[in-house]
């Protein structure tokens, strides 16, 4: 496996739901044999955003602004973004998630890294939903798998632990 791949060179899926979420990703770590760090390039339209509002309790990320401008949303604060911005998302409750939006009329396009510490489990303030994700070797063609469970944040619905057990 080459350990080196050219931006240029990238291919790219496309990502999201709605009319809010909506993203080409380029999958890059997994394709230079990158193990512990996950990498890829993600290129947002104008007015969208590629994922939800989220925290981490287990990884860390890292974003690189490579062209365009938009918002960066952590906790309850945002912050302006442009080309050149250096990103850290670090692992923590509701008051680290965060979500970068394409605020602007062009294209913004960016460098993902992440720590890739399975099991991970994901927060979304927004929604109140609970992800738990595993990440799995490559499959046989070298695609990514990974287990993911996302639920509605039950807890508060909750009067004990110990409710309904017998």
């Amino acid at each position: 496996m080459k350990p080196i791949l050219n931006i240029d060179d990238l291919t790219y899926t496309d990502w999201g739901r709605g009319d809010k979420f909506q993203a080409k990703l380029g999958a890059v770590g997994i394709k230079i044999g990158a193990q512990k760090l996950g990498y890829n390039v993600t290129i947002v339209p104008a007015g969208k955003c590629a994922f939800p509002h989220h925290n981490h309790r287990t990884n860390e990320e890292m974003f690189f602004i490579i062209d365009g401008s938009g918002e960066l949303r952590v906790g309850e604060e945002t912050f302006p973004l442009r080309a050149g911005d250096i990103i850290a998302c670090p692992p923590g409750g509701p008051e680290t998630a965060h979500q970068i939006v394409n605020t602007s009329e062009h294209e913004l396009k960016y460098l993902s890294v992440s720590t890739m510490i399975s099991p991970e489990i994901t927060e979304y303030p927004d929604s109140g939903k609970i992800g738990a994700f595993l990440y799995l070797p490559p499959d046989a063609e070298g695609n990514p798998q990974r287990l993911r469970y996302v639920i509605k944040n039950r807890q508060t619905d909750m009067d004990d632990y110990w409710d309904g057990e017998a």
